[in-house]
């Protein structure tokens, strides 16, 4: 999911580095781990009552770790609305104002060959979407973090990261750019058709490099060391077919207090990822959970069965871009100075019409997403045989995920299922498998 993230940054990056414009939050402290409130037991899985064992689970929140929770939560709801509208007006002001059109014009000076023309346009296009988003990008990516309690950063920390990530866009996206824009000069009619497959390339060329290549330039991997917790992740492979030799930790805490992990790459890039909060903050059980839910991704082919849905998604949407395009051209294009599809000052127009088709497929795309991670729970719950791991670690990610939203705020805004829709699918399995785990088998 990581690598379709990626793409869409490169394909609407106004639109992701968009941040709010509501009220600021008041400073918060970070949340406090779970009091110590014992989840009913019972030796007979007629006695075991779910429903009260999930909710001893949410009982070890405070409330007022819930309500900073929710409130951090429901507040990336208006980010979302904000961004979308902040990124609609960065385009807005590139193309209503020359800036696009200045930009195209300064690259085509630059000697005579047209894919170094769009891979200059594509720099100064990324430049200029993060200066004019920088603000509210502090605000979203550093100021907000620090108000709930979830950032390590210090301000020039956050900073490198954020610029190092620019440098990344401006490489990899330049690249796709002109990629895209050589389609749309050889195809004029069909363009939307062969755009999709350039986006596919795209989409498995970074998750093909992104674990040894990407991600090193944000944090630092060192094989885990050896003992107990490297030995069982191993073992847990081996068991489940994942072909690999060795376990990784990440310095993930240098930026922030959340716990995660990941089965990433493809290939012989493919490597067990867990962060070192993890480490810190979780029992073996729970991180045995956590990485049985990370490998169902791989088992599962998560990866691969996303390929033909996004392709999917990215032919509509290249549709939508061709019948939108044109009909939007046709009205501002002689005052914007945009000479066609194959200009690359029409550049921000593409990225504000593919921003709108992805705010309106929201609900559908973390539909897919949730709906993938609900069968990787399961996996993991089947691949670990520990519920109560599993009902740990939905805990700690409630300090900045809703643990009790509506079935509506589900289905619109949750890429993940929800923590009580977790650790209530934890219990259902331990109650199903409670002679077992009693008996030791």
């Amino acid at each position: 999911m990581r690598a379709l993230r990626s793409l869409i940054l490169v394909l609407a990056v106004p639109v992701l580095f968009g941040s709010a414009l509501r009220a600021v939050e008041p400073v918060v402290p970070a949340a406090t781990a779970p009091a110590a409130v014992a989840a009913p037991s019972s030796s007979d899985p007629a006695d075991f009552d779910v429903e009260a064992a999930t909710r001893a689970y949410l009982s070890r929140v405070s409330p007022a770790d819930k309500e900073r929770s929710d409130s951090y939560f429901e507040g990336g709801y208006w980010l979302q609305l904000w961004g979308f509208l902040y990124g609609l007006v960065v385009a807005w002001i590139l193309l209503s104002r020359g800036i696009s059109v200045r930009i195209r014009d300064a690259a085509e000076r630059v000697g005579r060959f047209r894919p170094v023309h769009t891979l200059l346009y594509a720099a100064g296009y990324f430049v200029a979407t993060a200066l004019l988003s920088l603000p509210l990008t502090v605000y979203e990516g550093y100021w907000r973090e620090h108000a709930y309690g979830l950032s390590n950063m210090t301000f020039p920390g956050w900073l490198r990261d954020y610029a190092v990530g620019l440098g990344v866009s401006v490489v990899l996206g330049g690249l796709f750019i002109v990629l895209l824009y050589w389609v749309f000069r050889k195809a004029p009619r069909t363009w939307w058709i062969w755009g999709t497959a350039v986006s596919l390339v795209g989409l498995v060329f970074v998750a093909l490099i992104s674990p040894v290549y990407i991600a090193p330039l944000f944090n630092k991997y060192k094989p885990l060391g050896e003992g107990t917790i490297k030995a069982d992740i191993l073992s847990l492979a081996r068991a489940n077919g994942i072909p690999a030799d060795n376990v990784y930790e990440v310095d993930a805490s240098k930026q922030s207090k959340r716990v995660s992990a990941n089965v990433s790459g493809l290939g012989s890039t493919l490597r067990i990822t867990l962060n070192d909060n993890l480490l810190a903050r979780v029992k073996p059980n729970g991180i045995q959970a956590v990485m049985g839910h990370e490998m169902g991704h791989y088992v599962l082919n998560h990866v691969y069965e996303f390929i033909p849905i996004f392709a999917l998604i990215i032919l509509v949407g290249f549709g939508f871009l061709r019948w939108s395009f044109d009909r939007v051209l046709s009205r501002y294009g002689t005052r914007w100075g945009i000479r066609g599809i194959s200009d690359p000052a029409g550049l921000p127009l593409l990225a504000a019409l593919l921003s709108v088709y992805f705010f309106v497929l929201t609900p559908i795309m973390n539909t897919e997403i949730r709906t993938n991670e609900a069968e990787a729970d399961i996996f993991g719950l089947n691949a670990s045989r520990q519920p109560d791991g599993f009902a740990e670690v939905a805990l700690l990610l409630g300090e900045y995920r809703k643990l009790e939203p509506t079935p509506l705020e589900e289905w619109i805004f949750f890429d993940h299922p929800s923590g009580r829709s977790r650790i209530l699918m934890a219990m259902r399995w331990k109650k199903e498998h409670l002679g077992e785990l009693t008996s030791g088998r």
